[in-house]
């Protein structure tokens, strides 16, 4: 991968290749929720309105309705817990590569941290008969391919209730049902699937069932070299040049399988402002500039949290927009820099919170930005699960 001299990408050339391929810029934004998606190899699920409104600034013209008929109906895009232990929503095609190169992984360590916490408490004796047990009636209860609720779940499992303390002495102790916590090992393993959901768009409310009956097929199995390898190659074309910190950090992996992908990739060597990046080989071509342009994206967006070293584009203000768990509240920004944040007001409209003087260009950017969402959402209040530190400070004055 190293060369005698190597070419350098600087940031304006990063925010160029983010504006284009992250389909955030007017011009570059895709015509389908799934092209979105899969633009962006997954987009974050974890705070259910951040799916919509993901796609919202990327797909022009995208209503509510085209999320819920690929999620629902068309089943192109399947909620499924993968990279660092994170609910995303992946185009069906990836499913393989995220289960073999992140999700067995987080299954595996999901499984150990219950068995051993429920026989630390006293819950169960046997902590590896009781998960196998649990897992085994859930999977023979959704077999005919019907779905279920948590609760409903519970009503004719019993091995699903029960709780154990965690963080005892602690503010944010109490006591965890460990009902989910086997779900969560199912969903992680690939056999079971956050399926319907019982509440509006912003709110989720799911149902479960098995893989194979809300996908029509199980999930075709690879190797875990090949998964990861893939998964680094999806997201050099999506993030890269990045370094080998902004990929182990987004593939929850270690440094030593980021490498090994790297050199099965021959991936290049780049001068990223004085630190060693990586690209492709077919990627090395300069990309030109992109015309200014202002975006507002929502809670753990797919771009914001897309690597670990965010100086280039996100400046001195993680502090403001990143709360102590690294999760990031909304977003606005300007020719390819984060600039601030946006809330909505209680009749819902949308207000700009910007950290800086952008200049008449960019205020008049971000103001059409927040009107145009304003008039999206129409009145509808979306309560981020993180917000920023930044939207929790004028919550407060109010």
């Amino acid at each position: 991968m190293g060369t005698l001299s190597i070419r350098r990408i600087g940031a304006p050339e990063r925010r160029a290749r983010l504006a284009r391929r992250h389909r955030i810029a007017p011009g570059f934004r895709a015509t389908k929720v799934v092209d979105a998606a899969r633009s962006m190899v997954c987009l974050h699920g974890t705070d259910q309105p951040t799916v919509y409104l993901s796609s919202w600034a990327r797909v022009d013209g995208m209503t509510v309705d085209d999320m819920d008929r690929a999620l629902y109906v068309e089943r192109s895009l399947i909620k499924h817990l993968a990279m660092r232990r994170t609910l995303f929503v992946f185009p069906r095609e990836l499913l393989r590569f995220a289960q073999a190169g992140a999700s067995n992984r987080v299954a595996i360590a999901e499984r150990r941290r219950l068995v051993r916490e429920v026989g630390q408490a006293g819950l169960h004796q046997d902590g590896e008969r009781w998960l196998r047990e649990a897992g085994d009636q859930t999977l023979a209860l959704l077999a005919d391919g019907r779905e279920a609720t948590l609760s409903e779940l519970r009503e004719k499992i019993p091995l699903l209730t029960g709780s154990i303390t965690q963080g005892e002495g602690k503010s944010w102790g109490g006591k965890v049902a460990v009902g989910p916590r086997v779900l969560t090992t199912l969903s992680a393993a690939g056999q079971i699937v956050r399926a319907s959901n019982d509440g509006s768009w912003s709110t989720s409310r799911h149902r479960w069932a098995t893989m194979s009956s809300w996908a029509g097929e199980d999930i075709e199995p690879c190797n875990e070299a090949e998964g990861e390898a893939r998964l680094v190659e999806l997201w050099l074309r999506t993030f890269g040049p990045g370094t080998v910190t902004d990929i182990k950090w987004w593939l929850g992996s270690t440094i030593t399988a980021v490498r090994k992908a790297l050199v099965g990739l021959h991936a290049v060597e780049v001068d990223l402002d004085g630190q060693i990046g990586y690209i492709l080989p077919d990627d090395v071509e300069s990309v030109d500039p992109v015309e200014p342009w202002a975006a507002l994206l929502p809670p753990l967006d797919p771009t914001t949290m897309g690597w670990a070293e965010r100086d280039w584009y996100l400046g001195p203000y993680k502090e403001h927009l990143f709360d102590t768990s690294g999760n990031a509240g909304p977003t606005a920004w300007w020719d390819g820099r984060i600039v601030g944040g946006w809330v909505q007001s209680d009749k819902g409209e949308v207000i700009l919170q910007l950290l800086e003087d952008i200049g008449s260009e960019g205020l008049n950017a971000l103001e059409f930005e927040a009107a145009r969402l304003s008039g999206w959402l129409d009145g509808k209040r979306v309560l981020p699960k993180f917000p920023s530190p930044l939207a929790k400070m004028l919550t407060q004055a109010d």
